[in-house]
C-alpha cells in the first residue's frame, strides 16, 4: 500500500510538470528579428562610455633605502641607534589609478578624492584617448569626491547627466564603467543590491548604493549608470577579502555628486548645509521608551542656540522621523539628507513629540565660523610648545567631523620632534583647563601658558573621553 501512494505521487508530480511547461516542435521556431536574436546593452554603453576617463595620478614620496646592516645588532652595539641616519632618503614616482567622469561640457570631471588626494600631477585620458593635464577644482575628504579641471580648447566634451538616487530601487539594472587593474575601459552590469547603505564605514557621509556589478580597484571615481543612460553614482569601494570583486561595491549617490560639482561651478569652495543638532539613532529599546512602533529615526540630544533646528522650532527630545518626504531611519541618513540640501531653501522634517507627528520646516544655512579660529602657534618653556590651536565654532567642528564641539579650543596640529609631542597630546585634542583655569579661546591659551611653572595640570577631552595630566615643566 505504501509504495503504491508512493508511485502514485510521483506519477502524479510528472503529469503536472507535463502539462505546466510542454515544448512542441510547432512552438520552436527562428529568432525573425535581431531584437529576439540578442538583448544587448550595447546602445546604452555607447552613448554613456565617452564620457568616462581614465586618471591617473603622480606623487613623489622620500624613500630611505637601508642596508641589512643597520639593523645588525652588532653594529648598532658599537655605532648606536642612529647609524645610517645620515643617509639621504631618495624620491620616487608613486602613481596611482582610477577613473573619472565628465560632468560639464567646458572639462569638469569627477572623481574620488582617495584617488588624487597628494597627487603632484594628474592627468586624464578620454575614451578616444586623448590625453590632457587636470588641476583640482575641489576636494571634498568627508564625502571622498573630487571636480576636476581640463582644457579642450573649446571643444564640447560628451557628458553624463545626473539620475536622481532618490528614484532608485533596489532590483533596478545597472552599469559600472571604469578602468580596473588599469586594463582600459570596461563595462560590467549587474543590480542595484541596497540603497541608503549607511554602516559601510568608508566616509563622513555614509549612504551609499550597493551594487553587485563587477567593481575592482582602479575602478574608483567610475560611473554607475543606469540603463536610460544617466549618473546615478560614482563607484568608490568595494567589500573584499581578496582585493577582487565579490559582488558588493558601493557607490556615492548622485544626489551628494551633484552637491559637489555645484560647489565646484560656483568658484570651488564647498557649501554644505547644516542642522545645526546633535541625535542618536533610535534603537528597539528606546522606540519602546518613546512610545514608537518601531526603531528609526533620530533622538535629537543638542540644539545649537540660533541654528537652522533651533529656527525651526526642533526641540531636545523629539524624534526626527522624516526629512524633506524620505523615511529617516539613522543619523547617518539625517545626516546626507541635510547635506544634500539646497543652501537658502527650506526642508520639510516630521518629528515625533510627545505622542504627536508635528510638522516643521528646517531653514538651510552653513554652519557659522562664530568665532574665528585664530590659528596659534604656541612657544615657549611648556609641555604644549610646538602645538597649534584654534577656537572651536559649528563651521570647525563640521570641517573636522566633531559633532556639537561647537565651543572650545583644540589642538589643530601636533608635529613629530615638538614638545607637545613628546607629552603624548594628539591632533583633535580639546583643552578644558591648565592649572585649574578655564580655556575657552585660543588667546586664553597663550596667556595661561606664558606664566612660568615647574608643574603644569592640563584638562582635555580626546574622542569623548576627559582627561587629566600632570606634567613637569
Amino acid at each position: 500500500m505504501r509504495r503504491a501512494a508512493v508511485l502514485a505521487v510521483v506519477a502524479g508530480l510528472l503529469l503536472a510538470v507535463a502539462d505546466a511547461a510542454p515544448v512542441t516542435a510547432e512552438q520552436a521556431k527562428v529568432p525573425e528579428s535581431r531584437e529576439e536574436i540578442a538583448l544587448s546593452f550595447a546602445p546604452v554603453v555607447r552613448r554613456v562610455a565617452p564620457a568616462v576617463v581614465n586618471i591617473y595620478a603622480k606623487r613623489m614620496v622620500q624613500q630611505r633605502v637601508s642596508s641589512p646592516l643597520f639593523d645588525d645588532p652588532f653594529f648598532k652595539r658599537f655605532f648606536g641607534d642612529s647609524f645610517g641616519s645620515l643617509e639621504q632618503p631618495r624620491e620616487r614616482v608613486q602613481n596611482a589609478l582610477g577613473s573619472g567622469v565628465i560632468v560639464d561640457s567646458g572639462g569638469l570631471v569627477v572623481t574620488n578624492h582617495h584617488v588624487i588626494q597628494g597627487a603632484d600631477e594628474i592627468t586624464v585620458v578620454l575614451a578616444d584617448r586623448r590625453e590632457f593635464p587636470a588641476e583640482v577644482v575641489v576636494s571634498d575628504e568627508r564625502s571622498d569626491l573630487s571636480v576636476l579641471r581640463i582644457d579642450a580648447a573649446g571643444e564640447a566634451l560628451p557628458t553624463l547627466e545626473f539620475k536622481d538616487s532618490d528614484e532608485a530601487e533596489v532590483g533596478d539594472l545597472v552599469l559600472a564603467i571604469g578602468n580596473p587593474f588599469g586594463v582600459g575601459q570596461t563595462v560590467t552590469s549587474g543590480i542595484i543590491s541596497a540603497l541608503a547603505r549607511t554602516q559601510a564605514g568608508i566616509s563622513d557621509f555614509n549612504f551609499f548604493i550597493q551594487t553587485d556589478a563587477a567593481v575592482n580597484p582602479g575602478n574608483s571615481g567610475g560611473a554607475l549608470v543606469t540603463l536610460d543612460g544617466r549618473l546615478i553614482g560614482i563607484n568608490t569601494a568595494i567589500y573584499s577579502r581578496s582585493g577582487g570583486s565579490i559582488g558588493i561595491g558601493f557607490a556615492v549617490p548622485s544626489e551628494m555628486v551633484r552637491t559637489v560639482v555645484a560647489s565646484a561651478q560656483a568658484g570651488g569652495r564647498i557649501m554644505r548645509p547644516w542642522a545645526g543638532i546633535v541625535g542618536q539613532t533610535l534603537s528597539a529599546d528606546l522606540a519602546e521608551g518613546f512610545g514608537l512602533a518601531r526603531p528609526g529615526g533620530v533622538v535629537v540630544n543638542q540644539v545649537y542656540d540660533g541654528g537652522p533646528a533651533n529656527a525651526a522650532g526642533i526641540r531636545q527630545g523629539d524624534v526626527i522621523v522624516e526629512i524633506d518626504g524620505e523615511h529617516v531611519n539613522d543619523v547617518e541618513t539625517l545626516q546626507f539628507r541635510v547635506a544634500t540640501g539646497r543652501l537658502g531653501e527650506n526642508l520639510g522634517v516630521q518629528v515625533f513629540r510627545a505622542g504627536d507627528i508635528v510638522d516643521l520646516a528646517l531653514p538651510l544655512s552653513e554652519a557659522p565660523e562664530t568665532p574665528p579660529r585664530d590659528l596659534k602657534k604656541l612657544d615657549g618653556r611648556h609641555p604644549l610648545k610646538g602645538a597649534t590651536v584654534a577656537n572651536l565654532s559649528p563651521a570647525l567642528a563640521e570641517e573636522l567631523d566633531l559633532h556639537g564641539a561647537w565651543e572650545g579650543v583644540i589642538l589643530m596640529k601636533v608635529p613629530r620632534g615638538t614638545i607637545a609631542r613628546r607629552y603624548r597630546f594628539r591632533r583633535g585634542d580639546i583643552l578644558l583647563e591648565i592649572n585649574g583655569e578655564k580655556v575657552t579661546r585660543a588667546a586664553d591659551v597663550e596667556a595661561l601658558l606664558i606664566r612660568s611653572s615647574d608643574r603644569w595640570t592640563v584638562v582635555f577631552r580626546r574622542q569623548g573621553r576627559v582627561l587629566r595630566v600632570e606634567l613637569s615643566g
